[in-house]
């Protein structure tokens, strides 16, 4: 008997919910002054964030669980016994466009199995991206998960109706895919991502006309699986580092992997804390943002891992207490961003104010900077913290009292 198509929906919206990679930063908003619907400005509920703290609501779905893949990872696995289901490409434009019309929504994030065979299934993703543009002229936010193994023509046409693309690489080593997804090709796989880069490099350069060309404006992200594969947060931040470097990436997303049901013995039998999880963000914001190195993030703990009860510029500072304390009326910017508890705005702000007047921590609590995190790493104008980088018990003043567990 055929599904309905609140059922479908049911079923797909939530197998899209393990890929983490829709965050909708870095996207403009489309001329609207030409007619259409769709925004990707307004506010709404949501699940994704733009860079300047907005909520952007997606609708995300899988176009179908049915995959010809057998990933030991994945929940969709052609060896899985999970329900299926599918959509047609006319049912996905009409639950966009019936979404938005109710406010639920403000763009759409579409994965999918891999039915029948890559092209095919691509294919229908960019029919679904084409009619909504095209047809219905859809202004709101698209983010499409193109498949590595489909043809280029598929993936250039892609990125003429989406605001991002993404390929996921899915797991950090190439070992772990050879393990886990022996399906799939990491070289492929970065083929593709570089292929993609090109092409998002090319539509920037501006023309004769001084025009751009629209191919995925927001970019292209990529998902890494936590936990799945046993590698350690240093090899993870180091694959991500040169994802970055190399394909140009907007973001990596780090996944923590959840157990499945009736799963490979290759796999862990728990899932890994969602502090890792949380913790590996922190740390891909260092390398980025703070001009920390991924050998100097990981290098507080030998095993490779970084530390689950502290932050890890926290975690760096304590373990180089001699580079402390800064002095912040005449630091360098450079360091002043190894402080613990400060952000680039903030110091910005502190390099800013500074050449007017001596800083004190006042200056700084006016700030919003917290300051039990900053005292004992910095010098201001009355304030020497000597006596508090010298405890022997810093760490426990920062480090999370454990919880008594509730009886009842």
């Amino acid at each position: 008997m055929k599904k309905s198509l609140q059922q479908r929906l049911a079923i797909l919206a939530d197998a899209a919910k393990y890929d983490a990679s829709c965050a909708s930063s870095g996207t403009v908003r489309r001329d609207a002054r030409a007619g259409g619907i769709g925004s990707t400005e307004g506010m709404g509920i949501c699940h994704a964030y733009a860079p300047d703290g907005r909520c952007i609501s997606l609708l995300k779905i899988l176009l179908t669980n049915f995959c010809i893949y057998d990933c030991a990872y994945c929940i969709n696995r052609s060896s899985s016994n999970v329900e299926r289901a599918r959509f047609t490409p006319e049912e996905v434009v009409w639950l966009v466009l019936e979404f938005y019309r109710r406010n639920y929504i403000e763009g759409l994030f579409l994965s999918s199995g891999i039915a029948r065979s890559s092209d095919h299934t691509m294919e229908q993703m960019v029919r679904i991206a084409r009619d909504l543009r095209q047809v219905h002229g859809f202004k709101g936010y698209i983010h499409l998960k193109t498949i590595p193994e489909a043809s280029a023509k598929l993936i250039e046409e892609a990125g003429l109706y989406a605001d991002r693309l993404s390929i996921n690489i899915e797991l950090p080593t190439d070992h772990g895919i050879a393990q886990l997804a022996p399906e799939k090709q990491p070289r492929q796989i970065r083929r593709a991502m570089a292929d993609l880069r090109l092409k998002i490099e090319d539509a920037a350069e501006p023309t004769l006309t001084g025009r751009r060309k629209r191919f995925a404006p927001a970019g292209q992200s990529t998902q890494m699986i936590v936990g799945a594969d046993g590698a350690d947060d240093a090899t993870i931040l180091g694959s991500s580092a040169r994802l970055y470097g190399s394909y140009g990436l907007k973001r990596v997303y780090y996944s923590a992997f959840s157990p499945i049901p009736d799963a490979s013995a290759k796999l862990p039998p728990a899932k890994p804390p969602l502090m890792r999880e949380h913790r590996l963000y922190q740390a891909d914001w260092l390398y980025r943002f703070y001009g920390f190195s991924v050998a100097e993030i990981t290098s507080a703990r030998p095993d490779g891992m970084l530390d689950l009860d502290l932050d890890p510029k926290l975690a760096w500072a304590l373990a180089h207490r001699a580079d402390f304390p800064v002095d912040v009326n005449r630091a360098p910017r450079e360091m002043l961003l190894r402080v613990p508890g400060f952000g680039t705005k903030t110091v910005d702000a502190i390099i800013k104010a500074r050449r007017h007047r001596s800083l004190t921590l006042d200056d700084l609590d006016r700030m919003r900077v917290s300051l039990r995190k900053v005292r004992p790493f910095v010098t201001a104008a009355g304030w020497t913290p000597l006596r508090l980088i010298d405890r022997a018990d810093l760490r426990q003043v920062f480090a999370p009292e454990p919880k008594q567990l509730a009886l009842f």
